[in-house]
């Protein structure tokens, strides 16, 4: 048989009429086998190409070779609107957000090396014996499933296998199910002021988590509900916080009308009423109800290790498997590869086989920077960055093929020393035969790629097309480039003059003196009044724990004249009343929180419609032109623009609702128009920046000033109808500044989360100019930050380290970005050193 001549393998993914958002119908061909980065300034469509169209095409084509009863239980992107997609490999995609993980997952659960942790226990560990408490020599019955004889009491007892030492299952701890903290009622808030009398309202859960008629029922049970609280007997107030569940009768008075009702009705005392929603909370919806009634503590059986007494019996080396999870990343690298030589020698193979596969994770991890982690740390308190790179090294570790990788911003999250393990990453994806096409904002990542893809020019509608392509070099000498002198050097963000350092503290300072938490040592810092201070670090080095558990909850409290955290020691902010936390967690919760929502837009719209001869005529008032509530929404969906299509096993399609065509808005809405014939439903499919130019002649002043702050912002290219949940990172934070840029900030502090992430360098630029209208206008800025152009504008640095976890946590530099360069001791100032051209 004469042998089959084969064709050449495709080199490019050929991408023909994308229009994804706000793609304007590219053509483009993405060379595979090769690290691609794309850039842009935000909004430019970077993401609707890498995650709109080649993730989408490449997981949805993937998923349709298996069976439709497979693909029922697995979530699926929606077909991307384009017209042909060729040569596109199976693709995986590491999000900007990965998902918040549950309450049940640590770092050790979501890197899987806790797998091989109580794998390590079950077969290598001395068992305690459930009859007399001894422990038995390591030995090979646990894995060959054979009964341990006790060498005290001589009974024979099977040890427990791997999964009897999950905490998410056999092995969790009863007390806490498996958490490793409990929630008891905090009887301190149940009643907040203690100046009101109960039928004001005195006792706060009584008036969320009850019905109002409790009043009534304590009266009967002998309280006074008619004198302040404070007022009350002792016995009155047991009776509040903890008296019987008795049943009284009762004459209840409707809030509204004249009715009466005689009921029966049982006592819950104010901490059972607590319990009682706490047990029928069913989701975080449910739970965000009472937290603020609930304390979190250490469980006092397991001491927070979520296990059960029998899973924390094996020992090795001294330790239980509690114990190890305490250890972090760094300090498991160097315990680990010590076990098989504390093992008999019939035991030694396998030690060395299970602890040779937990190598590759740890090193993936380490090269990440993420050593300083422990292993029972919560999932949930990691950061996006941190998040995002534990997805990273479990994607490298298995070791694929052919696979094409989308990575959406890899590099958040990441101090500048942690780069280098970032690309080496990728490198070994590429180096294994896969594609990797990575969308970043960093020049040090893009300056790796082999192949570049530009953008823009602008954002929004001004965005989606292709402006330069080709290598590193052709992008940078491309006309039309954007990013280009960035990744040439030719030029830099330094677009504010910083304070001298003899008059960084001219406006005087805000003193911060803590004691020891977690990794972080006793500190004293200063932070000078209306200036721009950085505080950066490495990972773990300390910078949260400074601002977000210290600087912020202190002064705060200090404001209010409450009692300081406990590991506060003193805070000294004389003038100071407002302290603010400015960070990038999505604002609203579904499609009806919107750009004009938010901003307060659509409120001066709607007052303004509604004074429209029209709207009279009608008889429609400014409820009415509310898409949530009002008599002109949409009655097909409800007002959300958007329906939602079963589809059974293929995913649910969201499709702009076919009768309101998206505007959210019933036909009646258009017979209203206003300021050249424009009806609201049209208005709000428009931009910002057009928005300003259809009312430029009107006389809304509010509705045209927060328009105006919002173009000064750098988000002029958002529609007012856009969907706040669906917003960067970035432009969450900016939004959320909207209403401070016109008000006098000289008694307010504001502290910024790194606020670079997702940000191109243009855009860092229109941030630094933002940051500096708050200065101006007398405020304190803080940011937490890694990004070097940010750094490098600051007046003031507190760098944070030397290392992360217990290697760092304490100040090693604090000055202005030269004297952070000087500091042998920083990393960071090696990296600010180049920045600056030190």
């Amino acid at each position: 048989m004469a042998q089959r001549e084969r064709r050449p393998q495709p080199t490019h993914i050929h991408v023909r009429g994308a229009r994804v958002h706000n793609l304007k119908n590219i053509d483009v061909d993405i060379p595979l086998g090769e690290l691609v980065g794309i850039a842009g300034v935000s909004g430019s469509g970077k993401s609707s190409l890498a995650l709109g169209t080649l993730y989408a095409e490449g997981s949805r084509r993937y998923l349709d070779a298996l069976s439709t009863y497979t693909r029922r239980r697995i979530s699926q992107s929606a077909r991307a609107t384009v017209d042909e997609v060729r040569h596109v490999p199976a693709a995986l995609a590491l999000r900007q957000r990965p998902g918040i993980p549950g309450v049940h997952s640590t770092f050790g659960t979501s890197t899987e090396l806790l797998n091989y942790l109580r794998l390590v226990f079950s077969r290598l560990g001395s068992h305690r014996c459930p009859h007399c408490g001894a422990h038995a020599a390591p030995s090979m019955a646990v894995a060959l499933m054979q009964p341990i004889t006790c060498p005290s009491c001589g009974r024979e007892f099977f040890g427990p296998g791997a999964e009897d030492l999950a905490f998410n299952s056999a092995g969790a701890c009863p007390t806490c199910g498996g958490t490793g903290i409990v929630r008891t009622v905090d009887e301190a808030s149940l009643v907040p002021d203690e100046s009101l009398s109960i039928d004001e309202g005195a006792v706060a859960p009584w008036n969320t988590l009850m019905w109002d008629l409790m009043k009534q029922v304590a009266r009967e049970m002998g309280v006074r509900t008619d004198v302040p609280f404070c007022e009350l007997t002792p016995q009155e107030r047991d009776i509040v916080f903890h008296g019987p569940a008795e049943k009284k009768h009762i004459l209840y008075h409707a809030k509204k009308g004249d009715n009466f009702a005689e009921l029966d009705f049982t006592y819950f005392n104010a901490v059972y009423t607590v319990e009682n929603a706490l047990a029928k909370a069913k989701d975080e919806k449910g739970l965000a109800r009472v937290a603020k009634f609930l304390r979190e503590d250490v469980c006092p059986d397991c001491g927070g290790t979520r296990l059960s007494a029998a899973a924390r019996g094996p020992v090795i080396d001294g330790m239980t498997l509690g114990d190890a999870t305490r250890m972090t990343l760094d300090e498991l690298a160097a315990w680990a590869p010590g076990v098989p030589a504390l093992m008999p020698e019939e035991l030694q193979p396998m030690a060395q086989a299970i602890v040779a596969e937990m190598a590759e994770p740890i090193c993936r991890l380490q090269q990440l920077g993420l050593g300083y982690l422990s292993l029972d740390r919560a999932s949930s308190t990691l950061s996006t960055g941190e998040r995002q790179r534990v997805q990273l090294a479990r994607a490298v570790r298995n070791r694929t093929n052919g696979v094409l990788y989308v990575l959406d911003e890899p590099s958040i999250g990441l101090h500048p020393s942690n780069v280098e393990g970032l690309l080496g990453v990728v490198d070994d994806l590429l180096d294994d035969g896969n594609s990797v096409v990575l969308v970043d904002h960093d020049v040090r990542v893009l300056r790796h790629a082999d192949h570049l893809i530009e953008i823009g020019p602008g954002s929004g509608a001004d965005g989606g097309s292709i402006i330069a392509q080709g290598t590193v070099k052709e992008v940078e000498s491309s006309p039309a480039t954007r990013i280009g002198p960035f990744l040439s050097g030719a030029r830099s963000v330094r677009v504010r003059e910083r304070a001298a350092a003899s008059d960084m503290f001219v406006h005087g300072a805000v003193r911060l003196e803590t004691g020891a938490i977690h990794t972080v040592r006793p500190l004293a810092v200063e932070i000078p009044r209306g200036r721009l201070t950085a505080v950066t670090g490495v990972s773990g080095s300390g910078k949260t724990t400074l601002v977000l558990e210290s600087l912020i909850p202190g002064l705060r409290a200090a404001i209010a004249g409450e009692q300081l955290p406990a590991h506060v020691r003193a805070v000294e902010a004389e003038g100071l009343r407002r302290a603010n936390l400015i960070d990038a967690t999505p604002i609203g919760a579904n499609v009806r929180s919107t750009v004009a929502t938010y901003s307060g837009v659509l409120d001066d719209l709607r007052r303004a419609y509604a004074k429209l001869p029209e709207a009279k005529e009608r008889g429609l008032k400014a409820g009415a032109f509310s898409y949530n509530t009002g008599s002109l929404r949409c009655p097909t969906c409800d007002g959300t623009g958007q329906i939602s299509l079963d589809v059974q096993f293929l995913p649910d399609v969201d499709i702009p609702c076919p009768d309101c065509g998206g505007s959210r808005y019933g036909s009646a809405a258009a017979e209203v128009r206003l300021a050249g014939d424009i009806s609201l439903p049209e208005l709000l499919s428009y931009t910002v920046d057009q928005a300003r130019d259809a009312l430029a002649e009107t006389g809304l002043r509010s509705a045209k000033a927060k328009l105006a702050v919002l173009s000064d912002l750098g988000l002029g290219y958002l529609t007012l109808g856009e969907a706040t949940p669906a917003l960067s990172g970035g432009e969450a934070q900016r939004l959320k500044l909207a209403s401070e840029l016109t008000r006098s900030q000289e008694d307010a502090l504001f502290v910024f989360d790194e606020p670079t992430i997702g940000l191109h360098p243009l855009d860092v630029e229109v941030l630094l100019g933002v940051l500096q209208r708050l200065i101006d206008n007398g405020a304190t800025v803080v940011v937490i930050e890694h990004d070097l152009d940010m750094i490098a504008n600051a007046d003031w640095v507190i760098d944070m380290g030397p290392g992360g976890g217990a290697a760092g946590g304490r100040v090693v530099a604090a000055g202005t970005p030269e004297e952070l360069a000087a500091c042998p001791e920083s990393i960071t100032g090696r990296y600010v050193a180049e920045e600056l051209h030190c």
